[in-house]
């Protein structure tokens, strides 16, 4: 059984060395899986990665295990690199537009478009596929939609943790998933409907 995060902290803090690089390896791929979320390029996200970690130990000290999960509390630090890295950058994000609606009867899930348990070639070509498609509509959407999309979606946090997270009520962190949702659904929609288009023309 693994330690606690609670237990392997209070070493770190003590200047135990390998406390700190069992904290790295344990949480280093859902740091980066965040990072790259929001930036969309594997080295940007790896860069930030690091300055996340570098963010996180030199914080450690301040994490109060009364006040939360570690996890909850290491998503927040490294949030809010990316916010200033989106600041500095200055990047300009263009939204999906609203006005074309889902298909009737049609319902969305983020996770629906990475889930697949069949090992084949094939499926493995097309999840490939389906991940690069949910980047890229990923990063068309609003960086505030974005990260409620990512942090309840992919990081299954839950409303009041993404609230606390963010500094917002339940009902905008609810509509900011909902609008976020819809948005990204509509653009994945484009996205199979110009694949079928391609693929009938061939």
């Amino acid at each position: 059984m693994s330690e606690p995060d609670v237990e392997i902290i209070e070493q770190a803090r003590r200047g135990d060395p390998l406390a700190w690089e069992k904290i790295v390896q344990r949480h280093t791929r859902r740091v980066y899986n965040l990072c790259f979320r929001f930036v969309g390029r594997p080295d940007q996200a790896e860069d930030l990665t690091q300055d996340a970690f570098i963010k996180i130990f030199k914080n450690l000290g301040n994490y109060n295990p009364l006040s939360g999960n570690f996890i909850t509390w290491l998503i927040s630090v490294t949030r809010n690199l990316l916010i200033d890295h989106y600041r500095q950058t200055k990047i300009e994000r263009t939204t999906v537009s609203m006005d074309e609606p889902l298909e009737e009867g049609e319902e969305f899930s983020l996770l629906d478009t990475l889930q697949d348990d069949k090992p084949n070639p094939q499926v493995a070509f097309e999840k490939k596929e389906r991940v690069a498609m949910l980047q890229y509509s990923l990063n068309l959407l609003s960086p505030e939609l974005r990260e409620a999309v990512i942090l309840r979606d992919l990081e299954d946090l839950s409303y009041q943790e993404i609230g606390n997270l963010l500094k917002i009520p339940d009902g905008t962190v609810k509509s900011r998933i909902n609008r976020g949702r819809l948005e990204l659904a509509k653009c994945l929609q484009r996205f199979r409907r110009r694949s079928e288009g391609s693929t009938a023309s061939l």
